[in-house]
């Protein structure tokens, strides 16, 4: 027989399932945000506005498993436009 489901448990797969709606994890206890982060890549569904969230907490530990997952910003290049009839 299966064990329900914690409390804890429940509240990061909800946090998770609304993640784009959150604007500020930094209150969040760095235990249960590590975990956050670990579901999210799991899911699939880290993106550029999620992980600009969790290193906007500023969480050592956070900081330094992106560094070791070797996770990096999406830059996007600035193309040239045309400025005149000369080109």
């Amino acid at each position: 027989m299966r064990t329900a489901p914690s409390l804890l448990s429940l509240t990061i797969d909800s946090a998770l399932l609304n993640l784009s709606n959150i604007s500020d994890l930094s209150p969040i206890p760095e235990h249960i945000l590590l975990d956050l982060f670990l579901r999210t890549l799991r899911a699939g569904k880290l993106n550029e506005k999620i992980l600009k969230l969790f290193i906007a907490t500023g969480k050592e530990e956070i900081l330094s498993l992106i560094e070791a997952l070797n996770i990096q910003h999406i830059v996007t290049p600035v193309l040239p436009t045309r400025c005149s009839e000369r080109f």
